[in-house]
C-alpha cells in the first residue's frame, strides 16, 4: 500500500523525528554501525523558523552505546543538517562551541579529559565527486614511521583532541538500500518526493514489512504530515528556499549580464585599439610627408635664389655690354640669349634700380 509521508529533508519535520527517543536510537545506531541503547538531547540551538536562519538544523545528543563486549559508553553526537553548500565555516564554529563547552568534560584522576565526539553531517548536496551515499572519516594514531599505534582502550587525552566524522550525501541515496543504514536512511530518497507536492513523499509500506522500527518511522512521518504547526513551518522553510533560488536567479541572470557587457566593452575597446592604431600610423604618415614637403621647399627656396643670383649676373652682364655700345643683337648672339631676353634683364635693371 502507498503512503503519502512528510518529508524528512524538511528541518520542521526532521526535527518532529528526532525529537522521538525510538527513532533517534534507531537513526544512530544505523549512522555509528553500534547498539545505542540511550539518548539523550543536550543543550541545542534549533535554527529559528525564520528566513533568516533556517538555512542549518543542528541538534546534540548523548548517546550511550554498547560495545560487542558489553561494555557502554557516553559519546557526544554533533548532528548537523543543511541544504545549502554554503555552511563550512558554520560547521567548523559549531565543532568549535563543542570543544569550548564543560559539560563535555568528564572528570578523572588524570584531571579530566573530552566526551569522544562524532560529528553527523546530513547533506542536501554532493561533495565534490565522491559517489559513495554515506562516508565515514576516522581517526587514527601513528608512529613517526607511519605504524598504525594499536591500543587496548581509546586514550582518553589523544580523544580528547579529535573525532571522526560521518557525511551524509542525500541527493545518492536514489535506489540503495544495500545495509541497514540505507535503509533506515530511504525516508529521505528525495526521488519519492511526490511532483504534485515536495512536501510529502510517497512509499511503498510492503517494502517496511516486518521491520519494526522503521514501520515506527513511517508512522511518525504520517502523523508530522496531518500536524499543522509541522505543515506551518514547512510552509515557511518552502518561502524560504523560494526566496534563495530567486536570488540565485537574479545572481546568475545579472552575472550573465554582466558577462555579456564586458564582452562587449573588451569588443569595443579591441576596435578602438584597433582605431587609435590606424591614427597613429596615419599620423606618423602625414608628419612623414609634412617632413618631406619642409625638405622639397627648403630645395626650393634654395633653387629660387641660386636663380635670382644667377639672372642678377646676367643682367649686370647685359646692362655693361649695352653701355659699352654693344647691339642688342651682338649681346644676344654673345651671351646665347634670344633679343627678348635681352631686352627683359635691360627692364629688369632698370626696375631694380
Amino acid at each position: 500500500m502507498k503512503l503519502y509521508l512528510a518529508n524528512p529533508i524538511y528541518d520542521s519535520v526532521f526535527k518532529y523525528l528526532m525529537e522521538d527517543e525510538r527513532i533517534a536510537r534507531t537513526l544512530l545506531s544505523a549512522l555509528l554501525k553500534k547498539k545505542v541503547v540511550k539518548v539523550e538531547q543536550r543543550p541545542h540551538e534549533y535554527a529559528n523558523v525564520s528566513r533568516e536562519n533556517i538555512s542549518m538544523f543542528r541538534i546534540d545528543f548523548g548517546a550511550t552505546i554498547r560495545e560487542e563486549d558489553g561494555r557502554e559508553h557516553l559519546v557526544l553526537i554533533e548532528l548537523q543538517k543543511t541544504w545549502l553548500e554554503t555552511e563550512t565555516l558554520r560547521f567548523r564554529q559549531y565543532l568549535g562551541a563543542q570543544y569550548c563547552k564543560k559539560e563535555n568534560i568528564v572528570d578523572d584522576r588524570s584531571g579530566g579529559h573530552a566526551l569522544p565526539m562524532v560529528a553527523v553531517y546530513i547533506l542536501g548536496h554532493r561533495v565534490g565527486n565522491i559517489t559513495a551515499p554515506i562516508i565515514y572519516v576516522s581517526h587514527k594514531t601513528y608512529d613517526y614511521d607511519g605504524n598504525v599505534l594499536e591500543c587496548e582502550e581509546p586514550n582518553p587525552f589523544v580523544e580528547s583532541l579529535t573525532h571522526d566524522s560521518i557525511i551524509v550525501q542525500i541527493p545518492l541515496l536514489h535506489g540503495r538500500v544495500n545495509n541497514r543504514l540505507e535503509k533506515v536512511l530511504s525516508v529521505f530518497d528525495q526521488t519519492n518526493a511526490t511532483k504534485a507536492n515536495p512536501q510529502t513523499i510517497e512509499v511503498n509500506e510492503e517494502f517496511y514489512a516486518g521491520d519494526d522500527d522503521m514501520e515506527y518511522i513511517l508512522k511518525r512521518l504520517l502523523s508530522a504530515a496531518s500536524n499543522p504547526d509541522v505543515r506551518q513551518d514547512m510552509n515557511v522553510e518552502d518561502e524560504f528556499f523560494k526566496a534563495i533560488e530567486d536570488r540565485d536567479t537574479a545572481i546568475l541572470a545579472r552575472d550573465k549580464r554582466i558577462e555579456e557587457q564586458s564582452i562587449r566593452i573588451q569588443a569595443q575597446s579591441a576596435q578602438l585599439d584597433a582605431q587609435s592604431a590606424q591614427l597613429d600610423a596615419q599620423s606618423e604618415r602625414l608628419l612623414a610627408q609634412n617632413e618631406q614637403l619642409s625638405a622639397q621647399s627648403a630645395q626650393l627656396d634654395a633653387q629660387s635664389a641660386q636663380l635670382s643670383a644667377q639672372n642678377m649676373l646676367i643682367a649686370n652682364a647685359v646692362n655693361g655690354m649695352l653701355e659699352k655700345g654693344m647691339a642688342i643683337s651682338d649681346v644676344a648672339a654673345m651671351l646665347g640669349l634670344s633679343e627678348e631676353d635681352v631686352k627683359g634683364y635691360t627692364s629688369s635693371a632698370h626696375h631694380d634700380e
